[in-house]
């Protein structure tokens, strides 16, 4: 009864909050749990307009783990959603600390809204900024002969090699200014009496950064990290598709174009619940599997 009584009145006191976030579990509920029922085509032969759909059992994830352009698929999503990963969380990290370090408030401003502008960019546009900047007679191959280290232009979109590299320079591209908001706003809570008292005892700008800036963001770097392992897989589908072309596609397909292509576009809606609830399954591993790691190693974790 003593730990209902404490229960009781600490929902009394967050009463407001609680009402405030019921809407938003409705709507989760609504959007993300009831079409979880949808799950179950993946044991069936679903057709469309049928009352009765066959079950096959697990015959499409048999099918699935057994299709190499499946694995050369989740090996695209994997690596470019590692290099991702990798790449896009330090240069957000560098970005902020480099902001953070800038002293005149309105070029502060100005450098934080360009690195911002590229992210409300459609991907659309985006690939075709890309693409005139890669293209023979863009301004990259245009510098590197001005400057004498390529006699003839390079087609970089065409080139296997270079894929991974171009999508995960072309993601900081666009995303990195938006990422660095959340470092931005954590810099801003330690205590400015550390960087007075760091200064005193002759600390520079780099010292600085390296003992009180990033350990006073040590926490939001784990955290943000940590959820962005679970959307590893979930690089999203604009990016490569509109990138591929026909010499690229071996190392530029991924999961979702897989299951486009060899899913809906065919109608097999069961392959493609498959492969989704492939991806997602794999995707709570990981995400469970950092949150441990990281508790384990920085007691710090999301639960």
């Amino acid at each position: 009864m003593k730990g209902r009584s404490v229960f009781m009145k600490r929902v009394s006191r967050q009463k407001e909050l609680i009402i405030m976030t019921i809407p938003l579990i409705i709507y989760v509920f609504i959007f993300s749990y009831l079409p979880l029922r949808g799950w179950v085509m993946a044991f069936q032969r679903f057709r469309p307009g049928l009352a009765v759909q066959p079950w096959v059992g697990l015959y499409n994830f048999t099918f699935l783990f057994t299709d190499p352009r499946f694995f050369e698929a989740t090996r695209n999503t994997l690596v470019m959603g590692v290099y991702n990963l990798a790449l896009g969380t330090i240069t957000a990290i560098v970005l902020a600390l480099l902001i953070n370090e800038i002293q005149f408030s309105i070029f502060k401003r100005v450098v934080q809204t360009i690195s911002y502008l590229p992210h409300f960019l459609s991907w659309v546009i985006a690939v075709s900024l890309i693409g005139d900047f890669l293209s023979s007679t863009g301004i990259l191959n245009q510098a590197l002969m001005l400057f004498g280290f390529i006699d003839e232009p390079i087609i970089f979109l065409a080139n296997r090699n270079q894929f991974w590299h171009i999508a995960a320079w072309s993601n900081v591209w666009k995303n990195v200014g938006w990422s660095t908001i959340i470092y931005l706003a954590a810099i801003t809570s330690i205590n400015p009496e550390e960087y007075e008292s760091a200064e005193l005892d002759g600390a520079g700008r780099f010292a600085k950064m390296r003992h009180i800036t990033l350990p006073g963001i040590k926490s939001t770097i784990l955290v943000l990290l940590i959820m962005s392992v679970g959307w590893v897989l979930n690089i999203g589908f604009e990016l490569p598709f509109l990138m591929m072309n026909d010499l690229t596609r071996p190392v530029a397909e991924t999961i979702d174009i897989y299951v486009i292509r060899y899913g809906i576009n065919i109608g097999n809606f069961s392959l493609a619940t498959a492969a989704g609830m492939f991806r997602t399954v794999v995707s709570i591993v990981l995400i469970t599997a950092a949150n441990q790691l990281s508790k384990g190693l920085a007691k710090e974790s999301l639960v």
